[in-house]
């Protein structure tokens, strides 16, 4: 009796699994990665453009879009611009520090970074698109009253990730714009 169950719970599990995958690929479905592969092709150069006034930023955002473009899209990144199929220009719209909290002696506990970042693209012969991206990241300072270098760079590089979070989502809609 139990194992007869057990048989019945067996394949219960197997059709369930077998009719969710027909669904899925029988309607088409591809993930989003799928289409901004797609819209970018397999080699890219990317091109920094730095703000002077605080270039170690420009530096963290440009190593966070790489890793997006070589974990996630699994694209080859070259360095020359020759030999790309789609070169990217990046750009630091503005980052900003706002105070979220206080204490009760009035220090800021609380911060807020906000990264806005504008990228440019454009396969070889083919128009140019713009993309620009909003991310922020909450922290707080537990010891003192300023921000120490290191939190602030943590913050712009998690505000900046989650801005390039939505990179992904608004390539693979831009792929459609044809």
């Amino acid at each position: 009796m139990k194992s007869m169950n057990n048989v019945r719970k067996v394949l219960f599990v197997l059709f369930t699994l077998l009719s969710t995958s027909f669904i899925l690929n029988g309607c088409g479905y591809k993930p989003s990665t799928y289409y901004a592969k797609k819209e970018l092709g397999q080699k890219v150069f990317v091109k920094l453009f730095v703000d002077l006034k605080d270039p170690r930023n420009a530096v963290i955002i440009k190593d966070s879009l790489n890793q997006v473009l070589l974990q996630k899209l699994n694209t080859n990144l070259v360095y020359d611009e020759a030999l790309a199929d789609t070169i990217m220009k990046i750009k630091i719209g503005s980052v900003n520090m706002q105070e979220l909290q206080y204490d009760k002696e009035g220090y800021n506990k609380l911060y807020r970074a906000l990264v806005t970042l504008n990228i440019q693209y454009n396969k070889v012969n083919e128009q140019v698109k713009n993309i620009s991206l909003e991310g922020e990241h909450n922290f707080s300072i537990d010891d003192g009253t300023t921000i120490t270098d290191t939190k602030r760079f943590e913050a712009i590089k998690s505000a900046a990730n989650d801005a390039l979070d939505e990179f992904l989502s608004k390539l693979a809609v831009h792929s459609f714009d044809k």
